[in-house]
């Protein structure tokens, strides 16, 4: 019987829990009837509520189910990647605890895998979730068809089920990475199952702007050197344009054209030239400091316990 490993990043799901879990036993005996037995790994990622003491029943109706605990919150994708260390599936998943991915679409990533297919994407048709994330994920997604890779699914993924062969991959990559983009990076064929996401009925969602901001930038420099390569172009025209108008303002000052005063011309030619150094020198901190995350053997996540 080949085995299914499913991992849920739990970040104050107590309400959506006991749901989801229900959910998941219905997945499990249609599973069975394809021969797939269910690895269940849950990963609270430093909830402040009573996630852990939910997860805790869970155990209890399904003790082979595993239950990771973190010290505190290290972020979705730490959390994802340290139960990725607890697989021993034949393939494997993330399964958000929120509900909004329907859990159901297991069965039909399950049937695509069973059927020669290494790396499922369920990708987004369609969400129900405020405009401003609305908007914030139709530009990030634009950016990275642009930027990075120009087939990755406009509207994103976040639910995918992949083969054994690309788990060490995921286990071994950087800190700062962007686990589904990194995924459709590494060149395994998708098989695409579109979807629409639904809203989100139980609890708050704590992926607060700052947190969306921190994921972009961390796709951003993680996978594209087009920043790198924007600094250089712009510091090449500014040069260009600032020597153009340099010999301009000579020429005038040797054949008398122009009264050359200079003063607010040279305040302000400093400080936009200043304002893009310091810009671009945030640019190349922000690779440094990434170089820097990943020399300093720093780990992504600390188990507290393993229940």
């Amino acid at each position: 019987m080949k085995t299914l490993s499913i991992v849920v990043p739990v970040y104050y799901n107590e309400q959506s829990l006991p749901l989801l879990f229900d959910e998941l036993r219905s997945v499990e005996q249609e599973l069975l009837q394809r021969d797939i037995a269910m690895e269940l790994i849950f990963v609270d990622d430093g909830s402040g509520d009573c996630s852990l003491l939910e997860l805790l029943k869970i155990k209890q109706q399904r003790p082979s189910t595993k239950v990771i605990k973190l010290t505190r919150n290290f972020g979705a994708i730490h959390a994802s990647k340290t139960g990725f260390r607890h697989v021993t599936g034949d393939c494997f998943m993330i399964l958000a605890a929120d509900l909004q991915d329907p859990p159901d679409l297991i069965l039909t990533v399950a049937d695509r895998w069973l059927g020669g297919s290494k790396y499922v994407v369920c990708a987004r048709e369609n969400r129900e979730d405020s405009l401003g994330t609305r908007l914030y994920a139709s530009i990030y997604y634009r950016l990275l068809r642009l930027f990075i890779i120009k087939d990755y699914p406009e509207g994103g993924y976040d639910l995918a089920l992949m083969d054994q062969a690309i788990l060490p991959y995921l286990q071994n990559s950087s800190k700062n990475i962007n686990t589904p983009l990194f995924g459709y990076w590494l060149g395994f064929k998708p098989d695409i199952v579109t979807y629409r996401r639904r809203k989100r009925l139980h609890g708050k969602s704590r992926w607060t702007f700052s947190k969306k901001l921190k994921f972009f930038i961390d796709s951003m420099l993680g996978f594209s050197i087009v920043p790198l390569r924007m600094i250089s172009l712009i510091g090449l025209i500014v040069s260009l344009l600032s020597f153009i108008y340099g010999s301009i303002v000579v020429i005038n000052a040797i054949f008398g054209i122009s009264d050359v005063r200079g003063f607010p011309t040279l305040v302000a030619l400093i400080s936009f030239l200043l304002g893009l150094i310091i810009i671009m020198l945030g640019v190349i901190g922000e690779y440094i400091w990434r170089i820097f995350d990943e020399v300093n053997k720093r780990p992504e996540a600390v188990i507290d316990e393993i229940y």
